[in-house]
């Protein structure tokens, strides 16, 4: 029923690192709730549920405590309704949540023959006399992805985290996201023994397009929570990078590299959790004292928020993946593991992983962009409203569970060596081989195990840089230089907030080169100064992104779902033979369905049965249509 292996412990861990920091600022957010025991009640049941997803022991344990943590999940995003937006986000994740247990529940019951209380090693044996594993794959992939937040199945992370409390965006992102992943991890280690080939690709070409797609969009962003969220797309779609690899190399039985690709995700797994966790803390932090979500109502918030300020900083330097962060050590990884794949000859693999090697490195120099936009905007320059002009410092509890947070980000890095022996034990435990002593030959030192790898101390890079800080700030006090205050300078003319960088001013080079996947929908408007046709005294200017698959895959499902529901309303109200007939035609392609993927496959029956098909919807449903 359960089970406590060395995954499950590691997941548990990482969910406990995530909750402790939070039940400090949940309990500093929770004045700002207004149904708190509502609140409380789901919150608590949203941590119990994501702990026993990760030690459920079958297929009925697991899916209880899935669809646990959607529904409380689910609850948590509506504790705060301000508007039709949280209702719509609310629907929004209610509709995708449950679109990817649908297909968890199908690839239950083909795995275990309909008795959902075996054991994961039960499963395995009769997955692996199923004749189509292909399809098991695209059902786990549907189901957990869907809840992972990866592209295409992603619109939904930009609605449900702007409109759930802080603390739950939180845990959300920082973990929720991840039990998709733990869930990735036990499907293909412990139930479809053997991957094929084109597992991975897919698997490494997902996590290319999400990275690329999350930065790109979070970019365009002005909603704080928004930005972070898209963001949560980006790092999933990083750790997805790596998985891949490690598919793709362990099926060409290239085992070293495979594990050191598997190893690369998880550590960046727990990387995302502190950081994101982390940004999304200071995130509600400037949210509680200001308002709002609209981040160019921010503005000089460094001086009156510091403690909030310097953590934000901490996360967006790791999430930027500059050295020595730990942020950078699990891309560099991810980097070494791709560029380990130079001596593969397959063709697919040939264009795939070139163009994923692109994408992170795009990724990473748009990441960097986008939290140089964040934080300048957000905590430096002027006040852009009163609100920011008269926040504060948030409570001790909240300002406590940031500092514990970066205490956790910093320990990722310094104690990596730590973390990585206990990444190593997983794989060991599932793959049945152990690389940590390649990574680490001394403590000092991370090894990339590819050929003409290269080679990173976390514990060197971070010396030399509090070295060299330190030698700068004595040089400057040795020196004795004197400096004078003066008002910003801007050659003559009156300096204010509206004179300042914007959000969307920042953005604007990136918008407009990536102009076919924003969309966007510019407005200007200035009010004209009487008489004067050239001068305005007042002018506003801001964009409108419409995610681009939302428009064309989403909406237009809807669209065609309206029209296929009212087609048969009509033939269920107005043509009742042909309503019958309908039913009778998909009975029959039901029962076609069932014996071509239970039964031996057969061409020749394959065939008749398409004829036999094709022949009833044309007699009974289609008819003479003279």
């Amino acid at each position: 029923m359960f089970i406590f292996d060395k995954l499950s412990i590691l997941f548990i861990f990482l969910i406990m690192l995530a909750v402790v920091p939070n039940l400090f600022y949940s309990f500093g957010y929770l004045s700002h709730i207004k149904r708190k025991t509502y609140y409380l009640i789901h919150y608590f049941a949203f941590i119990i549920s994501m702990i026993g997803v990760v030690v459920a022991g079958n297929g009925l344990v697991f899916l209880f405590f899935w669809e646990l943590m959607s529904l409380t999940s689910w609850q948590l995003i509506l504790s705060e309704i301000e508007g039709k937006s949280t209702i719509k986000a609310g629907r929004f994740y209610f509709f995708m949540t449950h679109f990817g247990f649908v297909f968890l529940l199908l690839f239950f019951l083909i795995v275990s023959d309909g008795d959902l209380e075996l054991g994961f090693g039960q499963m395995k044996i009769i997955a692996s006399n199923f004749a189509y594993p292909t399809l098991l794959f695209f059902f786990a992939i549907l189901g957990l992805l869907s809840k992972a937040g990866a592209v295409p199945m992603h619109v939904w992370l930009p609605y449900a985290h702007p409109s759930a409390p802080s603390p739950v965006s939180a845990l959300m992102s920082g973990v929720m996201l991840k039990i998709a992943i733990y869930g990735l991890f036990r499907f293909l280690f412990d139930i479809l023994a053997v991957w094929q080939l084109e597992w991975g690709v897919l698997v490494l070409i997902i996590g290319a397009i999400s990275s690329l797609v999350g930065v790109l969009y979070a970019l365009s962003e002005h909603d704080i929570k928004a930005l972070l969220a898209n963001h949560s797309i980006e790092n999933i779609g990083i750790i997805l990078i790596g998985f891949g690899m490690g598919m793709i190399f362990w099926t060409l039985h290239l085992y070293r590299l495979g594990a050191f690709s598997f190893i690369a995700a998880i550590f960046h797994t727990f990387n995302h959790m502190s950081f994101k966790s982390l940004l999304f803390m200071g995130a509600g932090a400037v949210l509680h004292q200001t308002s709002t979500k609209n981040m160019e109502r921010y503005g000089g918030l460094i001086k009156s928020m510091p403690v909030t300020a310097f953590t934000f900083l901490l996360a967006s330097i790791s999430i930027s993946a500059l050295p020595p962060t730990n942020g950078f050590l699990s891309e560099w990884m991810i980097f070494q593991s791709l560029l380990g794949s130079s001596a593969i000859e397959n063709i697919s693999l040939k264009l795939a992983i070139p163009f994923s090697v692109f994408a992170l490195a795009l990724t990473g120099g748009l990441a960097i962009a986008c939290f140089v936009k964040v934080f300048g905007i957000t905590f430096l320059g002027l006040h852009r409203s009163a609100n920011a002009k008269h926040a504060r410092e948030v409570n001790g509890m909240m300002k406590s569970a940031m500092l514990l947070m970066g205490f956790i980000v910093i320990s990722l890095m310094l104690f990596t060596p730590f973390y990585i022996y206990m990444f190593d034990g997983v794989i060991e435990q599932s793959l049945h081989i152990s690389i940590y002593k390649e990574i680490f030959p001394t403590v000092w030192n991370l090894h990339s195990i590819s050929h003409n790898g290269g080679v990173v101390s976390p514990l060197i890079l971070s010396v030399a840089l509090l070295t060299i800080t330190a030698l700068l700030y004595f040089v400057f006090r040795l020196l004795k230089i004197k400096h004078r205050v003066y008002h910003t300078w801007a050659c003559g003319y009156n300096t204010s907030s509206k004179t300042q960088y914007s959000a969307t001013g920042f953005a604007g080079p990136i918008r407009r080169f990536f102009t076919w996947l924003y969309d966007s929908q510019e407005h200007f408007e200035k009010d004209i100064v009487p008489n004067h046709k050239a001068k305005f005294s007042d002018a506003s200017f801001s964009v409108h992104v419409e995610p681009l698959f939302e428009k064309s895959l989403y909406k237009s499902a809807v669209k065609l779902t309206n029209k296929i529901s009212y087609y048969v309303y009509r033939l269920a109200h107005f043509e009742q033979s042909r309503y019958a007939a309908m039913i009778f035609n998909m009975l029959l392609s039901v029962l076609f369905s069932y014996r071509i993927f239970v039964h031996e496959f057969s061409w020749a029956t394959l065939v008749l049965e398409s004829v036999v098909m094709i022949i009833s919807v044309k007699v009974l449903l289609i008819g003479d249509k003279r």
